[in-house]
């Protein structure tokens, strides 16, 4: 299916005939006629998605009001939240756009605006945006954490968006969650994905090289001990462009390693620069693209270092930013971009690319509205298709929402404290453990909050539940270690995602301060001070070594929303902060700064 920009006009105007967005609301919104008429330049169109996580519908998403960048990442997208990043990049107040980069008046105007993202919405996006520059001139890219998020995602064992972006047209794409299936199932679901796998980072063990079980597998090469390839070279308005993947390097120290044991990963920026050579000698390619999922801090020193790669594409942090970095390196420069999450937004680059290479470029980042934008009918019936066999689970009532219900931040968000309020009650115990996943959909305020929300908020292959006893000192070295993960000031030690959640616990946080003193002043909730030698019952989930004994994390959430009719967070329990004080970074926070 193409869609011309005149075919597409008429679509939307179709279906504010049909009531899904009346002509006079679109009025009352202040709403473009056709927010996604983009000029068309250059001789290549790249569009780019990453970390839909298995969101196959639209949804409502918040972002971040805690990003902080310390040292040189203070004050540098993607370290900006509200109206500092609004100001750092010239976007105005109140309209689709301020509304999609940031979580100012989020309740409000998601409201007024909407949902964001759908596969079939964006399968309409897309064939547009291809029908225009034209489909020989364009290529979709997919930075990975797309088979999993969702209840359907998890029961299919990512099949579901396979089927999905082999609608959809993806061509290219790497991974992260994509691992935290079983080997057989990745190597599985690769083979059935048509378009190209590429990870140049993840390299088969030495010892099981000798009896290696996935040897027929195409993307598999021996002498280098690649378990994927590394790289392939497609050919776009006339222009030879190789697309080089970069999985999430941490993978197994992030996620249970017991699934793909014969794998590593890493960032691996020799065996990178090597390749890059590699290709520029022998494809002589006009464009060299990385996909990446090591998140944009990393991104950013990764271009600082490596030569010879034009631009990357990148995810895994989730950070909507609307402007690609310029990054000088040895080589000479390098674009660096981020494209948000769940299917929130679809970043369109335009590029001039000349027999000397890449000559000037023009990029967009769009948000996804979905009521926007008519739904594909195929992707529709596809979507219908795939949750037909689940729909009464995924559509039982469980409580209504009494606030805006989020994750997404650098410490706790109400859904976050919902999590931790159910494992501290239906586990009974004094302090809990949740992990600060990034992914997760919104609620809003008087929305009813469904078994399909919990599952998009828990929806892991290791969801199994805990309730053990842990020494106030294990407890200080826990949140020591996963503070350091997330602010050492050198971006290739940071492994991603958030600080981890705590119910029942009080602490102060200084995020700038050395390795192991960051956390300090533990206290319950109660007040009482936590004691190091002293053993407290904590409730968790999530474990990445050994299998936990309990049951999945999104059982306990709804035993404990089945008896509530409301949800209403009391108290949001995020620690307070010292030395971050005037960083743009963060803003709207209850804790002392």
């Amino acid at each position: 299916m193409t869609l011309s920009r005149r075919d597409f006009v008429r679509l939307l105007a179709l279906a504010g005939a049909a009531g899904m967005l009346p002509l006079s609301a679109r009025a009352a919104r202040r709403i473009p006629a056709d927010p996604y008429d983009l000029p068309v330049f250059g001789n290549l169109r790249l569009l780019h998605i990453t970390d839909t996580h298995a969101q196959l519908n639209p949804v409502y998403y918040r972002e971040p009001n805690v990003n902080l960048g310390l040292g040189a990442a203070r004050g540098r997208a993607p370290h900006l939240v509200g109206q500092a990043l609004l100001d750092h990049f010239g976007v105005a107040p109140g309209g689709l756009e301020a509304h999609a980069l940031t979580y100012l008046d989020y309740a409000e105007q998601a409201e007024r605006l909407g949902r964001v993202g759908g596969f079939a919405q964006l399968r309409t996006l897309v064939e547009r945006l291809r029908a225009e520059r034209g489909r020989e001139a364009t290529l979709l890219l997919d930075g990975g954490d797309t088979w999993q998020g969702s209840g359907t995602a998890y029961w299919t064992r990512g099949r579901d968006m396979v089927g999905a972006c082999n609608l959809l047209g993806v061509d290219v794409m790497t991974g992260h969650w994509e691992f935290t299936y079983r080997d057989a199932e990745v190597i599985d679901n690769i083979a059935a994905f048509a378009g190209d796998f590429v990870a140049q980072n993840v390299k088969v063990r030495e010892e099981a090289l000798f009896d290696y079980r996935f040897e027929d597998f195409a993307g598999f090469d021996e002498d280098l001990g690649l378990a994927f390839d590394p790289y392939v070279i497609r050919e776009a308005g006339g222009v030879r462009v190789a697309v080089i993947g970069q999985a999430f390097p941490y993978t197994p120290i992030a996620n249970p390693s017991r699934f793909i044991p014969d794998w590593t990963f890493g960032i691996q920026e020799g065996r990178l620069q090597e390749i890059v050579d590699r290709v520029r000698e022998r494809e002589r390619p006009a464009l060299v693209v990385l996909l990446s999922h090591n998140g944009m801090d990393v991104d950013l020193k990764l271009a600082s270092r490596v030569r010879g790669i034009d631009l990357i594409l990148g995810g895994h942090t989730h950070d909507g930013v609307p402007a690609p970095q310029v990054v000088d390196n040895p080589g000479g420069r390098t674009l660096v971009t981020n494209a948000g999450s769940n299917g929130k937004f679809l970043g369109v680059m335009d590029l001039d690319v000349g027999p000397g290479g890449l000559r000037d470029f023009r990029y967009r980042l769009l948000p996804v509205f979905s009521d926007l934008i008519a739904p594909d009918p195929e992707m529709t019936d596809y979507i219908a298709g795939v949750r037909a066999p689940y729909r009464a689970r995924l559509e039982e009532p469980l409580a209504v929402a009494g606030q805006t219900l989020y994750r997404r931040g650098n410490f706790n968000g109400t859904f976050d404290q919902l999590i931790c309020d159910a494992l501290r009650t239906v586990k009974d115990a004094e302090i809990a453990l949740s992990p600060g996943f990034r992914w997760g959909t919104t609620l809003l305020p008087g929305q009813t909050i469904t078994m399909e929300h919990v599952l998009d908020q828990t929806c892991i292959t290791y969801p199994e539940t805990y309730r053990r006893e842990m020494t106030g000192a294990e407890l200080k070295a826990i949140l020591e270690d996963v503070c350091d993960n997330l602010f050492n000031p050198d971006p290739y030690v940071q492994q991603g995602g958030d600080m981890v959640r705590s119910g029942g616990l009080d602490y102060v946080c200084e995020p700038g301060a050395a390795i192991g003193s960051r956390i300090r002043s533990l206290r319950l909730a109660d007040g009482t001070p936590i004691e190091a030698d002293r053993r407290y019952v904590v409730a968790g989930w999530a474990t990445v070594g050994a299998q936990a004994e309990g049951e999945p994390i999104w059982e306990t959430v709804a035993t404990y929303l089945r008896d509530r009719e409301r949800i209403d967070i009391a108290r949001l329990e995020t620690p307070r902060l010292a030395g971050v004080a005037d960083n743009p970074g963060i803003a709207d926070y209850p804790g002392e700064v």
